[in-house]
């Protein structure tokens, strides 16, 4: 679905179709944040091609963190000419303690490929720039990527719309997770666009939705 000029959203709220939003931002170069799962790529392929994109125009992929739910669907990118990105700790993350999530569910390790390392600091993609963020918590490399010029927030499984990441995972850390709510809630936020659930628009709503997860998470994390 497009939402935006060059941004398409592609939520995902049936566990049946996927258990994770994919994000393609189009432009001059044409990224996807989050492919989800492999058994779910043909579908998600389709819906994007109903929107007029091909999957070959895919030029980067980048994972906000590792989880099987987000990074699975990457076997479908591995052998083609696509940038892969993640950040190193996520990788680290991955290669440790990160296997046991996949065998907790029955799954092994999907093949996969880092090409460049996402840190703090400012992505360029094309002419855009966006701004990249560390916020573990739910994972310790976990990544939010926030779009200045459209004050929109890719935010992970850092938060939802009324709700947080959980932290019972492997190395997951209540505590980092509140401090990386906290610091994003700083962002002049337009859009929020979290890794499961709805989005949400408009800066009122986005503020009252971090004052929410204030008031009703925090005393339980």
């Amino acid at each position: 679905m497009k939402l935006e000029k060059d941004l398409y959203v592609y939520l995902w709220q049936n566990a049946y179709e996927n258990n994770c939003n994919t994000y393609v931002i189009r432009g001059e170069k044409t990224a996807l944040i989050d492919p989800g799962h492999s058994r779910h790529i043909k579908t998600l392929f389709h819906q994007m091609e109903g929107d007029g994109i091909s999957p070959g125009e895919i030029e980067i992929v980048i994972l906000t963190h590792s989880h099987p739910d987000h990074l699975e669907g990457l076997e479908a990118f591995v052998e083609k000419s696509v940038r892969i990105a993640m950040s190193r700790d996520e990788e680290r993350y991955l290669m440790g303690n990160g296997k046991l999530l996949y065998e907790m569910m029955g799954q092994t390790l999907p093949k996969f490929r880092i090409d460049f390392y996402l840190g703090e600091g400012e992505l360029h993609l094309g002419k855009e720039t966006f701004q990249i963020y560390q916020t573990p918590g739910h994972s310790p490399g976990s990544l939010s990527i926030f779009w200045p010029e459209r004050r929109t927030l890719f935010t992970g499984d850092l938060l939802f719309y009324g709700g947080v990441g959980r932290t019972d995972f492997p190395e997951g850390d209540s505590k980092l997770l509140m401090e990386s709510i906290e610091r994003l809630s700083e962002l002049d936020t337009e859009i929020l666009l979290p890794g499961h659930g709805d989005i949400v628009k408009g800066k009122e709503r986005v503020l009252e939705n971090f004052e929410f997860i204030r008031q009703n998470f925090y005393a339980y994390l």
